[in-house]
């Protein structure tokens, strides 16, 4: 019998490897790392982290689609989504005749038109434990790109689930990834969870487990929780009868110092409301903060000790690491510009459209370069490198520094 489901790639790599280099290579970014992540154009000097754009899951992601795209050449192809929140990658991937499923009004992907001799492939966040079932129902050959960092919090999760543990995972309850992993408690009858966004949020919960059997009694308490979380929990979810074990969990491209930091704060208030010798009966916590994700945020922490008059991040307004880039950038108090695309730097108006970090609107501003010598670049984990160096040269362009940029690449 044929086989329906895919996740170990095709061996193609030979066969796609032009084409993604012809789609995602860069030269300027090739010069940046020759020169000690240091590039020198005339006056200006560009300064790149040392960790930056595709990580080893969005690269395998990528590479994957493409395979699948020389595996079937002549079948239909359905993506769930989008394959990383990149909308240079996902337009190239609709150039390639790979069509993308949305979801509808009730926020589920329309899986109507699938049939079983079509192909889907699963986005790197993964999709949720219905979406799953519902496609092997159809029959349809899937192939798996989820990423195996998400795939060990989901392992975490079902853990939790089994063994009567609520999941508290630290997340946005939107995202594509959340919502697969909240939907693993599915695996075990009576699985349950509880998705916080920040501190503010998780702080709110654990008041309420610290108060004990008095906030169990409070209708009002425990009414205003389940209006606050109703988007964010299981169905059925009992505040009263789900806080008494918990275990914590994350979506893998939060900041990770927050993660870690709710997951300690959790830990002292179980220890507060059951004691510390009971503690490991109710409480759970494993570090699951993807490395991709630790290593683009040190790299930026490292970044921003030096003089920098202003940073670039290059990344999707809808990806999740991208954002936290341009939040610790403005922690650091730091002038940055959180860029969707290359396409944001308009060098003949010398104006540039961005998305300050934590807002959803994206705002155009002129005169950004003026007196600016040093840049900071960064990427998101689902940038691609021609993205980054065709930032740069649309920088060189607003100042007039086109030829001393080929000059730098050339030397």
């Amino acid at each position: 019998m044929e086989s329906t489901y895919f996740r170990k790639g095709f061996g193609l790599k030979g066969a796609i490897e032009g084409q993604l280099t012809a789609d995602y290579h860069s030269g300027v970014v090739d010069a940046l790392r020759a020169g000690d992540y240091t590039l020198r154009v005339g006056p200006l000097t560009f300064r790149l982290a040392r960790e930056f754009g595709f990580c080893y899951g969005v690269d395998r992601a990528v590479d994957y689609a493409y395979e699948t795209r020389a595996k079937f050449p002549e079948r239909r192809i359905f993506l769930v989504g989008e394959i990383i929140h990149n909308p240079h990658v996902n337009r190239k991937l609709r150039e390639m005749g790979i069509a993308f499923l949305e979801r509808g009004p009730e926020s589920e992907f329309d899986f109507s038109a699938i049939t079983a001799e079509d192909v889907v492939i699963m986005p790197a966040f993964g999709v949720t434990m219905r979406d799953f079932q519902r496609l092997r129902e159809i029959g349809c050959i899937l192939v798996d790109t989820t990423c195996g960092s998400v795939l060990n919090v989901w392992k975490r999760v079902e853990n939790y689930a089994r063994d009567g543990y609520t999941a508290i995972i630290h997340g946005k309850w939107w995202h594509e990834e959340t919502r697969a992993t909240a939907s693993q408690v599915e695996k075990h009858p009576g699985g349950r969870y509880l998705v916080v966004f920040d501190m503010a949020e998780a702080r709110e919960v654990m008041d309420f487990i610290e108060a004990g059997e008095a906030a169990a009694a409070d209708e009002a308490r425990v009414a205003a929780l389940e209006a606050r979380f109703a988007k964010q929990v299981s169905p059925g979810f009992d505040f009263r009868r789900d806080l008494a074990r918990v275990g914590i969990a994350n979506q893998t491209t939060m900041l990770s110092g927050e993660s870690l930091a709710i997951a300690a704060e959790f830990g002292r208030s179980m220890a507060r409301r059951w004691g510390e010798a009971e503690l490991a009966a109710h409480f759970r916590s494993f570090d699951t903060i993807c490395s991709a994700t630790q290593e683009r945020q040190d790299a930026i922490h490292k970044l921003l000790e030096e003089p920098l008059d202003l940073m670039v991040i290059v990344g999707g307004y809808n990806s999740s690491n991208t954002t936290h880039l341009a939040a610790l950038v403005r922690e650091r108090g730091v002038r940055g510009y959180h860029i969707e695309d290359a396409d944001c730097i308009d060098p003949e108006a010398g104006t540039v459209r961005h998305q300050p970090a934590g807002t959803k609107d994206e705002t155009s501003e002129g005169a950004w370069l003026d007196a600016t010598r040093v840049v900071g670049i960064t990427a998101g984990a689902s940038t691609p490198n021609n993205k980054i160096g065709e930032t740069v040269a649309r920088i060189c362009r607003t100042l007039g520094l086109g030829e001393e940029l080929n000059a730098a690449i050339a030397s």
